[in-house]
């Protein structure tokens, strides 16, 4: 009989706020160290050299190179959402201008960690479950944005599924050229000439 396959644990959470300055040392050591790298040049070890501790408090919070890399993906996950949210809580622009916020900052935010993108194209193979809620989850909050202002009578067209991937596509590749490739382009012009493409498309 074939052993059972044992999953990696979820991470440990952190009881105390030095925990958490440890974990969060850890987790953005990874970044930084599967960005330069990837998965499987880095070490357990090159890890906590950068982050500046000791071996052992890394088994604290993760049990696997793994697992902290699936950890790393949900974390860089959020953190994407994390800043695109707070520029359009408020926005009275209307949908489609709230769309063109929502790509200027998720451009800043690639331009600040370049990492990602290597870090999101390796989980589709360390962790494809992580790789593909990614993608997920964010073309259902680009969505959700779509069909409330359907709603609100912002929309010419009824959006579905297409609309938020393509969405999503476009931010994608128009981070990796502007955002990565291209550190002197101006992001405003960018999203604006992406805002103007979205506009004629869906209002």
């Amino acid at each position: 009989m074939d052993a059972a396959v044992s999953l990696p644990r979820e991470p440990r959470e952190p009881r105390t706020e030095r925990g958490r300055r440890t974990q969060r040392a850890i987790l953005d050591a990874a970044a930084a160290e599967f960005g330069d790298r990837g998965f499987h040049e880095s070490s357990i070890v090159s890890i906590t050299q950068r982050a500046g501790v000791a071996l052992g408090s890394f088994y604290t919070y993760f049990e696997s190179k793994e697992a902290l890399f699936k950890a790393l993906v949900q974390d860089m996950s959020g953190r994407v959402r994390d800043h695109v949210a707070p520029v359009l809580r408020g926005h009275q622009g209307g949908a489609v201008a709230a769309e063109g916020l929502a790509l200027k900052a998720f451009l800043d935010f690639a331009r600040d960690h370049k990492e990602i993108y290597r870090i999101i194209d390796e989980a589709e193979f360390v962790a494809p479950e992580d790789w593909q809620a990614h993608y997920l989850n964010t073309a259902t909050r680009i969505l959700e944005r779509l069909q409330a202002a359907r709603a609100r009578g912002e929309l010419g067209i009824e959006p579905n599924e297409v609309h938020a991937w393509a969405l999503m596509g476009m931010n994608v590749f128009l981070g990796l050229r502007f955002g990565v490739m291209d550190q002197a382009a101006d992001l405003d012009a960018v999203a604006a000439a992406a805002n103007a493409l979205i506009k004629d498309g869906l209002g």
